[in-house]
């Protein structure tokens, strides 16, 4: 069952009345429990994509199905809670907050997406901290709940930025050039971390210039010049 569905998606930026395309006319349907890698050059268009694939931006034409719903007329609040509770992100660079412990970097979703509940609805702290001991202890790194992310290695903020993404229970995960800041012995690590977020049954997208990356999704497209061509289907 198709959980995003992209129709004649464009998007365009206007400069002094000359109009340059991000994307043109794209199309392309992910079914729940997929993984699929968007490849291309630098300035294909593939993160312009992902952004509005992660309600981060918006089209300029076309329809974004999530779900079945059409997201294009949806309000700020309704995009932000969406992008709570049903996206996680993964970026790079971590993004990790360096101010702040683990576990206040991990309860930090969580508290966000309070907002959007009732209040016998709202996860109370025993049960935020029962939910990042757990995912810490998933990937192995119980023991820095109480550390600074400059206390940790590269892969350790990646697997930390992952639990941060799995925290509120998302069924779409985003990830932008996951293992672009790491070595190639900590980048295979974290892409089978993430190929087993996939075996759960998160759809995971994965933005990569890095064919070894894609080797792990099981569909490959390529992004070239704003337009989306299919390259490999497992």
């Amino acid at each position: 069952m198709s959980i995003i569905e992209i129709k004649n998606l464009t998007k365009e930026y206007i400069y002094d009345k000359s109009v340059t395309y991000a994307l043109k006319n794209v199309n392309i349907s992910i079914n729940e429990g997929e993984m699929v890698a968007i490849m291309g050059p630098s300035g294909a268009g593939k993160t312009t994509l992902l952004n509005i694939l992660g309600c981060l931006d918006k089209q300029s034409n076309g329809n974004y199905l999530l779900d079945g719903r059409d997201i294009k007329d949806l309000k700020k609040r309704q995009l932000a809670q969406i992008r709570n509770e049903k996206f996680g992100f993964v970026f790079q660079q971590f993004a990790l907050i360096p101010e702040y412990t683990v576990f206040e970097n991990l309860e930090l979703p969580i508290l966000y997406g309070n907002n959007f509940k009732t209040i016998n609805e709202r996860i109370r702290k025993k049960t935020r901290l029962e939910i990042i001991k757990k995912g810490l202890m998933d990937v192995g790194l119980s023991e820095h709940l109480h550390k600074k992310p400059s206390q940790l290695s590269g892969g350790q903020q990646q697997r930390i930025a992952i639990v941060r993404a799995l925290v509120t229970n998302p069924s779409i995960i985003y990830a932008d050039e996951p293992t672009g800041a790491l070595d190639q012995k900590t980048g295979t690590e974290i892409m089978e971390l993430l190929k087993g977020v996939n075996k759960q049954g998160k759809t995971i997208i994965i933005v990569t210039h890095d064919l070894k990356v894609a080797s792990y999704c099981e569909r490959i497209v390529n992004v070239i010049d704003g337009e989306l061509t299919e390259l490999k289907n497992k």
